[in-house]
């Protein structure tokens, strides 16, 4: 059985990021209702790769890291004729890629996920990609949040829920940046089985500089529940009160 140890930080590589911001400042690929192009965003598929191969990965690497150095298996896109496994393709393995999760509300897709014996770890990223997507979709954004952590814990008590949450630094405007520092550590630090099925275990929030690639340290604060710093600490702290010594780690 392989051994559990302290989760390492997530790499989030500038170089990558920046190339990212590249294709966010040059985007002409998206239209507003007069037809017009506009720059400074991503269209849909430059959005799902921003998560898919940027910000997914950096996280299931550590994850499999904290687990003893177990196999992460990339998951297929589902369809509506084969919506995907209820169980994992091997005993103990992180899945990567949207894996299917029968909750206690409804069916859900997550990100990454670790169900050994039953889902312990489920994970989501989510992006605001532009000044517009900030402005229409972060309530609705803390909503799905709120519904997927209650889906998972209705079921599953004692899983750890985690959101990574990523918005361009261009995009967002103070009194927004507050209220959703605000909005999003009141659903967050979900320590114990019997606090609230909405709150999550963990949540990030991240918010990048496209010309430079870096992240601005600054937002939401090192004294904040969400500084990304603090995530994989939080991770393996909770998980550890509640698995450790538990099959199939040591």
């Amino acid at each position: 059985m392989p051994p559990l140890i302290p989760m390492p930080a997530l790499s989030l590589n500038p170089t990558v990021l920046s190339t990212f911001g590249s294709t966010w400042l040059g985007t002409a690929s998206i239209s507003n209702k007069n037809g017009i192009k506009k720059p400074n965003c991503f269209d849909k598929k430059q959005g799902m790769d921003f998560g898919e191969t940027f910000i997914d990965p950096a996280f299931a690497t550590p994850l499999s890291t904290m687990l003893g150095g177990i196999p992460i298996v990339p998951i297929h896109k589902p369809s509506p004729s084969n919506p995907g496994p209820l169980n994992p393709p091997m005993p103990d393995c992180v899945e990567l890629g949207p894996t299917r999760v029968i909750g206690g509300v409804r069916p859900q897709y997550f990100d990454t996920v670790y169900r050994p014996d039953g889902l312990r770890i489920a994970y989501d990223s989510k992006t605001l990609n532009d000044t517009d997507s900030v402005n229409k979709n972060w309530q609705n954004m803390v909503n799905d949040l709120a519904t997927e952590a209650t889906t998972v814990h209705t079921r599953f008590p004692f899983a750890l829920v985690v959101f990574l949450v990523f918005i361009p630094r261009p995009a967002l405007n103070p009194s927004q940046q507050r209220d959703i520092i605000n909005t999003l550590e009141r659903i967050s630090g979900r320590k114990k089985p019997q606090d609230p099925n909405h709150l999550a275990e963990a949540i990030s929030l991240v918010v990048w500089d496209p010309s430079t690639g870096t992240i601005d340290k600054t937002v939401p604060g090192t004294t904040s529940i969400l500084d990304i710093d603090l995530l994989s600490q939080t991770i393996y702290s909770v998980y550890s009160e509640r698995y450790k010594g538990l099959p199939p780690h040591q």
